[in-house]
């Protein structure tokens, strides 16, 4: 009897059937994905997450409860000149602390506007800017200004973004350099002189505090000095090299030339420390992790190169911009004895230290001052500020332990 039943398919072509669906899906969903990030909103959250608000409900008014001594922080409100209302903790650094606690028989309430500023003429203070997600008050954060007030003997002044925390608005490039200048202006509004100030910035954080501090050197401002801890070279290059879960989103498109430039033309948000970190006017100290799986060390290592270029030989020639471009051979033997030149000027130039159990410690006196760069083997992305050893290059750089 005859089968009439129609032939099977060999399970092969199933199975490549399903892989080619499977390819298109990913594909689909990338484009998606990209596409979102395009979006002004999308892009926003993503870069900022300010909607993550670690602790949740967090009650800035009560800072004891987020480990903070009784009496030791300010909990206030400052407005920007756009009217933008936003969340500040001012801590007092703990040898003004403990003063007040020895003389004060009872509990101490929040400071005052009285001992703020004697705290601002006793002792040096740090303006602190955060990196994204999360709030002033998130432990790690905290952990900061603990180790802060205490090992580098300074009051801190931290303020929540636009649109972070418990602050109004909706955060931007240009807003969060308002709020920087707003929380700079406070302090001398308090009776802080520039000098005494210093100005931190961390992840995110490195980025605003860059364009704080080229606007006072504008403003022909001297601050006590600038610390970029974790820094990036600019937010474009920092959303290209992020990866979530040891996956880099953005690598398939940085493979082809038109994908970069896509990238490039996304980009509604701009903080572009590399173009104008030369323009800084104070001592300087880049701090780095070699294992920050968020931002690699490699932004902060490319700032130091451009920081030491002006210092430089200049090379003749250079490498081709493409690579169907070729050199000849009087030019490339031209490109490797310029090379050479510069090599050995930056032998000169940078005094190196290498600690076998913390790191590397570069320096070299800038045109504005003191250049340092710290590269430790531990830290991540979070924690290369608490290094002990980073508190103690940055008390000696900026001589925090001096009173004032």
């Amino acid at each position: 009897m005859a089968d009439n039943a129609p032939p099977r398919k060999p399970s092969g072509g199933g199975l490549l059937s399903k892989l080619h669906k499977f390819a298109y899906l990913v594909t689909f969903l990338y484009a998606c994905i990209i596409l979102l990030l395009a979006t002004p909103f999308f892009q926003r959250h993503a870069i900022y997450q300010h909607a993550v608000r670690v602790p949740w409900s967090a009650q800035f008014d009560l800072p004891e409860k987020y480990g903070l001594a009784p009496g030791k922080t300010l909990n206030f409100k400052l407005t920007t000149p756009d009217n933008v209302t936003l969340g500040a903790w001012f801590v007092l650094s703990e040898p003004v602390f403990q003063s007040l606690r020895a003389a004060s028989p009872t509990s101490l309430g929040q400071p005052s506007a009285q001992v703020v500023q004697e705290a601002l003429h006793t002792n040096p203070t740090i303006l602190y800017f955060h990196g994204n997600a999360a709030t002033r008050a998130a432990p790690m954060r905290v952990r900061h200004y603990s180790s802060f007030t205490s090992r580098l003997r300074a009051n801190v002044l931290v303020i929540d973004y636009r649109g972070f925390a418990d602050s109004e608005g909706v955060p931007s490039d240009t807003g969060l350099t308002e709020d920087a200048k707003t929380a700079w202006r406070w302090l001398l509004s308090q009776g802080a002189k520039p000098e005494d100030v210093m100005l931190v910035g961390h992840s995110l954080g490195t980025g605003v505090t860059t364009r704080l501090a080229t606007w006072l050197a504008q403003e022909g401002v001297k601050p006590r000095g600038v610390a970029l801890l974790a820094p990036f070279t600019n937010l474009a290059s920092a959303v290209q090299t992020y990866d979530i879960g040891g996956f880099p989103l953005l690598q398939p498109l940085q493979s082809f030339a038109i994908g970069r430039r896509l990238l490039a033309n996304l980009m509604h948000h701009e903080f572009d420390t590399l173009a104008v970190v030369q323009d800084i006017n104070v001592p300087l100290l880049i701090a780095h992790s070699q294992n920050d799986m968020d931002i690699p060390h490699s932004h902060s290592r490319t700032l130091l190169d451009v920081l030491l270029d002006p210092h430089l030989p200049s090379s003749p020639i250079s490498l081709p911009a493409t690579p169907d471009q070729i050199l000849g051979s009087a030019d490339y033997t031209t490109y490797i004895e310029a090379q050479k030149l510069r090599r050995e000027k930056r032998s000169e130039l940078v005094r190196k230290l290498e600690v076998p159990t913390f790191g590397v410690i570069e320096e070299f006196d800038g045109t504005a001052g003191k250049v340092v760069y710290v590269e430790t083997f531990w830290g991540a992305h979070n924690d290369v500020g608490l290094q002990e050893g980073v508190q103690d290059i940055i008390t000696n750089t900026f001589r925090l332990g001096i009173h004032l």
